[in-house]
């Protein structure tokens, strides 16, 4: 199948080398020198999926009309690239797979001829050089639309992307966006403090906090009617369980998500984008969390704080002190 990815990074680059191995005519755009070492000696692919090379078509935007789109792009970025190839993609099944909860409603209003899909992924891959991924957790990903249950194209999507990697169609999507969202609760504490997820979360102190914006981020979603879709052994019942614990105990929920991914460390996509000079998607993750509370009525002080001290390193351009963190999250 001629497969176009819209936003070779992380991600981006993990999907299209293992489509392509699987034998899929992948076509990517990239930017800058990402582009440029894609072109020159294509995407090497290290870690939990083996190592792989792969040479794909790449450009700024896509040239051959595919059969199937994956958009990638980190959420603020969406919008325009998006734009930059709906002449050419307007009408093909189109999968975005993207934190936040915008993603899928971006793609409808641009690509209104297009049947858009979401997919959540759990794999943790680090890219921090031009056209290299390393893959740090392989897991499943999920893809659905709305809230009711997988249809037919969503099942043969999913199918055609299982022929590279794990792919699960699933009910409940909106719901499980937000369990996602949950998780993603791990990145901007990392990311302010310049270290791994794994070292944040076994820094006591810091695992406070990133429970307290967990435990802020179910509280804001039934405020809001969510229902949580299951995802990574977390559901509906567990999340609103873990929402009315005290927050000692509620650091378990970090604590669990850290063994499970392992001792090979994670910077998360908040840090890797700090790394690499580029805007971060928190005003997509954290921030989400602080506009829909305001929807619900209520405040999101703990979101708020991380959301502007992620702002903060982006505009220093270095990392705060612990201390910095936890003197503003009085949790």
């Amino acid at each position: 199948m001629r497969i176009g990815i819209i936003g070779a990074g992380a991600l981006g680059g993990t999907f299209a080398v293992l489509l392509a191995r699987a034998g899929h005519d992948v076509e990517v755009t990239a930017r800058g020198a990402s582009l440029a070492a894609i072109r020159e000696g294509g995407i090497g692919l290290t870690g939990g999926y083996g190592e792989a090379h792969e040479r794909v078509a790449a450009g700024e935007v896509l040239t051959q009309r595919p059969e199937l789109v994956l958009v990638c792009t980190k959420a603020q970025d969406a919008a325009a690239a998006i734009a930059a190839n709906a002449g050419l993609v307007d009408g093909v099944p189109v999968v975005v797979v993207q934190n936040g909860l915008e993603g899928v409603a971006t793609a409808e209003r641009l690509l209104p001829a297009s049947s858009c899909m979401g997919m959540l992924s759990i794999i943790a891959a680090n890219y921090t050089e031009p056209g290299r991924v390393r893959v740090t957790t392989t897991a499943a990903s999920y893809l659905g639309r709305g809230d009711g249950e997988p249809d037919d194209e969503c099942r043969r999507v999913a199918a055609v992307l299982s022929s590279a990697v794990p792919v699960i169609a699933i009910a409940g999507f909106r719901g499980a966006q937000w369990t996602k969202l949950v998780v993603n609760m791990l990145n901007a504490v990392p990311a302010i403090v310049g270290r791994s997820v794994q070292d944040v979360v076994d820094d006591r102190r810091l695992r406070r906090v990133v429970a307290a914006s967990m435990r802020e981020t179910v509280r804001v979603a039934v405020a809001r009617g969510v229902r949580f879709g299951s995802l990574q052994g977390l559901g509906d019942r567990r999340l609103r369980f873990f929402a009315r614990l005290p927050l000692w105990l509620g650091q378990l929920l970090p604590y669990f998500m850290r063994v499970r991914m392992g001792d090979v460390p994670n910077l998360g996509s908040t840090q890797q984008s700090l790394r690499r000079g580029q805007r971060t998607e928190i005003d997509y993750l954290n921030g989400a969390v602080v506009r829909e509370a305001e929807l619900a009525g209520m405040d999101a002080p703990v979101n708020r704080a991380l959301t502007a001290l992620v702002h903060e390193v982006e505009q220093a351009g270095a990392s705060l002190p612990a201390e910095r963190v936890v003197s503003a999250v009085r949790a």
